[in-house]
């Protein structure tokens, strides 16, 4: 009888860690897939740059705070002219001030999109706020 209950508890720990083992994997895949926000701009600034920035931190603060503080989503504003990080300009193509998403799966990129349509609302927060949300929404959709 000692036998068969001592079979039988190992029978369940081992049951029970491989369960765990496989939900921890799943957990780790998908906790591995991340969105990064990168706005990108000049040393020189003008007002709609400004605004860009002012418009980009409200929306993810507004909409993202979740998502920001889980690692789902990273928001990064970048000096192009800084030192180091002129790469950034060729890899993305870059040719103005401009919003990049880039969907980040086991610490590579996957892909990325430019946001250029950012110009066509400078002067229109709420359009501004719907075009970008709808975007960023689809790549963390697309990273789970």
């Amino acid at each position: 009888m000692k036998k068969i209950i001592c079979g039988l508890f190992i029978s369940i720990f081992f049951g029970v860690t491989v369960i765990t083992a496989i939900g921890l994997a799943y957990a780790q895949e998908r906790s591995s897939s991340k969105v990064l926000i990168y706005y990108f701009h000049g040393s020189t600034r003008c007002t709609s740059c400004y605004r860009f920035e002012t418009y980009s931190k409200e929306l993810i603060k507004d909409y993202f705070k979740g998502d920001l503080e889980s690692g789902k989503l990273e928001f990064k504003v970048i000096n192009v002219e800084d030192r180091g990080n002129q790469h950034y300009t060729d890899y993305y193509q870059l040719y103005t001030k401009t919003i990049i998403l880039s969907l980040e799966k086991n610490g590579q990129e996957v892909k990325w999109k430019n946001l250029n349509k950012i110009w066509e609302y400078v002067n229109d927060k709420s359009g501004f706020f719907d075009y970008v949300k709808g975007e960023i929404n689809a790549y963390l959709k697309e990273g789970q």
